[in-house]
C-alpha cells in the first residue's frame, strides 16, 4: 500500500542511521508526521480485511510511533563547581527581517553570547551598534542575504576563525571567567533535493571542527537538521557535544517553519554544549519577521573535573 511507502523507507533509514538520498533528508525533518499515513493505512486494512497488510502496517506505525518518541532529558550533572552564568540566544533571523524582533528579545533577555544566522549587512550594523556596550566584542561574516551572520559576545574574543561554507559560519574562542570557550556559530545549507551532497558536507565540517575541540565548546545556531538525521547526530558524537534543548527535556520542540498557516513542525535550531556547561534552562521565542523560533539557554559553565 502506498500509504507505507514513506513511513516505512524514512523509519528504516532512521533506525539504520543513514540519511540516505532524496526524499530521505527531506522526509527525516517531519518523521513524527509519518505516523499519520502509517495509521490510516492500518485502519485501511483492518477496515478491508487484509490481516497480512494490517499486520505490516501495525509493525511500520508502532516503529514509526518508536522512533518518533520524544527524546529523553539528559539529568547528569557536570563534575566541578559553576564558574559562570552564561545565557545563549541562537536565532536566524531571515536575511535580516527578523533583526528588530531580535533586537527586542536580546534588550529583554540580557545573553552574553547571540549567534545570529542570515544576518546580513545592515543586520549586523544594527546588532553591533545597538549593543555596543553589552556586547562588544564579535566575529562577523559580513555578506548580503543569508550568507552574512554575526556572533555577538559580552567577553573578550580571540582566534577567530570561519568554517568553510555557502553561508557564514564566524567562530572564535571565548574568554570565560578565565577558561576559553570555543564558539561556533552554525548554519549550513539546507537539504534541498539538488544539494544534499552539500548539506552532509558542510555539517561534516561543522563535526570536524567540534571534533578539533578539547576544551568548552558552544556550537548553535540554524543547522538545517533535526536529531533525526544521521549528519546531525554526527555533529553530536564527533564533537563530545549534546544538545541543550533535548537535555532541558524540549528535544522535539519545533523552532520552523514559523511562517504559514501550519505551526512550526521540526526543531532545527540548536544551541550544543561540551560536558563543561551545566544546562539551567531551554526556551524558545517567536522572532516576528523571520521564519524561525529563536533557542534560548541558560548554562553553567563549570570548573574542570
Amino acid at each position: 500500500m502506498l500509504l507505507l511507502a514513506a513511513p516505512a523507507l524514512v523509519t528504516g533509514c532512521r533506525l539504520l542511521d543513514t540519511d540516505a538520498v532524496t526524499p530521505v533528508p527531506q522526509l527525516l525533518a517531519v518523521l513524527p508526521w509519518l505516523t499519520v499515513p502509517a495509521a490510516l493505512a492500518a485502519l485501511l486494512a483492518a477496515a478491508a480485511d487484509r490481516r497480512g497488510l494490517c499486520l505490516l502496517a501495525a509493525v511500520v506505525l508502532a516503529a514509526t510511533a518508536w522512533a518518533s518518541l520524544p527524546y529523553p532529558p539528559r539529568t547528569t550533572d557536570p563534575p566541578g563547581r559553576p564558574l559562570a552564568r552564561v545565557k545563549v540566544i541562537a536565532s536566524n533571523v531571515e536575511v535580516g527581517l527578523g533583526t528588530d524582533a531580535l533586537t527586542g528579545i536580546v534588550r529583554r533577555e540580557h545573553p552574553q553570547l547571540v549567534f545570529v544566522s542570515e544576518c546580513d549587512r545592515a543586520c549586523g550594523q544594527t546588532l553591533t551598534t545597538a549593543f555596543a556596550a553589552e556586547l562588544p566584542h564579535h566575529a562577523t561574516v559580513g555578506a548580503d542575504g543569508s550568507a552574512g551572520s554575526v556572533l555577538l559576545s559580552a567577553y573578550p574574543l580571540a582566534d577567530r576563525a570561519t568554517i568553510p561554507a555557502t553561508m557564514g559560519m564566524p567562530g572564535a574562542t571565548a574568554d570565560i571567567a578565565g577558561v576559553p570557550v570555543r564558539l561556533q556559530l552554525a548554519h549550513p545549507m539546507p537539504p534541498l533535493a539538488h544539494q544534499v551532497p552539500l548539506w552532509t558536507r558542510e555539517l561534516g565540517r561543522i563535526a570536524d571542527t567540534a571534533a578539533r575541540q578539547t576544551g568548552p565548546t558552544v556550537v548553535a545556531g540554524d543547522f538545517n537538521a533535526s536529531q533525526d538525521h544521521a549528519a546531525f547526530r554526527a555533529v553530536l558524537d564527533t564533537g563530545r557535544l549534546r544538545d541543550a534543548a533535548r537535555t532541558a527535556g524540549a528535544g522535539r520542540t519545533p523552532t520552523w517553519p514559523l511562517k504559514g498557516p501550519l505551526p512550526p513542525i521540526v526543531q532545527i535550531d540548536h544551541v550544543l554544549v561540551s560536558d563543561a556547561f551545566h544546562v539551567r534552562s531551554v526556551r524558545f521565542a517567536d522572532v516576528a519577521g523571520s521564519d524561525h523560533r529563536a533557542v534560548i539557554a541558560t548554562l553553567d559553565l563549570r570548573t574542570p573535573p
